[in-house]
């Protein structure tokens, strides 16, 4: 499931030939699944930008491409979407997480909320400990209102996760997607059975990232871990500097479209970093398979 950037203009607008040309890239390697969340930066995204949001994507997916928006991430902003959701032909939408002044019971009760609301199953995102217990998470599963759920906890060390491993111990694993790129994507799927994986440096190299995923499917995981070591120069960048706004440098770096600026609260990465960037986004464009 890629995690696309979303790319603007000069005077801050969405753009549809850059977005288009992005959604392209991706389809053309074999990604058919576009989740438009924190790389599209949906977090700070003017409630007024959302219903031209989804009827661009809508028209610009190719037809065996399954788009997902998020929604919040504020309980506001949430129901708000859920409106505007209502008789789209989206199958399901991503709750963003919103961390601090929230309950676990409270995000499961708001969940609930939004589905009933927008008619549809909601992506779970569980980025941060605490935000949705696994037994809140679990609840939920067992009433049929989560479509997936997105587990994207960091650890120093992925294969030691106590939260991961109650969390597949009460849902299906296949229904649980690792949700922090490449880098633990083999642990989660070899040692806790999570059905695949998010990638937001697939957008740059998507017919790597979907070769990462069918050596993991076949458990050739000598090939998906030389796969893996592929990303980590962009990977590390992200991580040192901003994985949102590297990102969204990377796409532009690597030839595929202009993304333009970001929305307030973030900005460009600052212009010392962009020569390494550059260097890192077309090495790993220019990789075979």
């Amino acid at each position: 499931m890629a995690v696309p950037p979303l790319a603007r203009n000069t005077a801050g607008e969405l753009d549809e030939a850059a977005n288009a040309a992005i959604i392209r890239h991706l389809e053309a390697g074999g990604i058919e699944l576009l989740l438009y969340g924190g790389n599209a930066v949906l977090y700070h995204l003017p409630l007024g930008e959302y219903e031209p949001l989804l009827e661009m994507l809508a028209g610009l997916a190719g037809p065996a491409s399954v788009v997902v928006p998020a929604v919040g991430p504020t309980y506001g902003l949430m129901m708000e979407h859920a409106r505007l959701l209502q008789g789209t032909s989206f199958a399901t939408a991503m709750v963003l997480p919103h961390q601090g002044i929230t309950t676990s019971s409270g995000v499961a009760t708001g969940v609930r909320r939004f589905v009933e609301a927008a008619g549809m199953p909601a992506l779970v995102y569980i980025k941060h400990e605490g935000f949705l217990e696994p037994e809140d998470a679990a609840a939920l599963c067992r009433d049929g209102l989560v479509s997936a759920i997105k587990y994207a906890i960091v650890r120093e060390n992925p294969a030691e996760d106590p939260t991961l491993r109650r969390l597949v111990d009460l849902v299906d694993p296949a229904m649980v997607i690792s949700g922090i790129g490449e880098q633990p994507a083999i642990v989660h799927m070899r040692d806790f059975g999570l059905g695949g994986f998010t990638t937001g440096c697939g957008c740059v190299s998507p017919k790597l990232s979907v070769a990462l995923r069918q050596a993991a499917a076949r458990g050739d995981w000598a090939e998906a871990e030389r796969l893996r070591a592929l990303f980590e120069p962009l990977e590390d960048l992200r991580n040192a500097i901003s994985p949102i706004c590297v990102l969204h440098e990377a796409v532009a770096a690597a030839g595929i479209a202009d993304t333009g600026p970001l929305l307030p609260l973030l900005d460009r990465v600052p212009v010392g970093h962009r020569a390494a960037i550059q260097m890192a986004a077309s090495a790993l464009a220019a990789v075979e398979c």
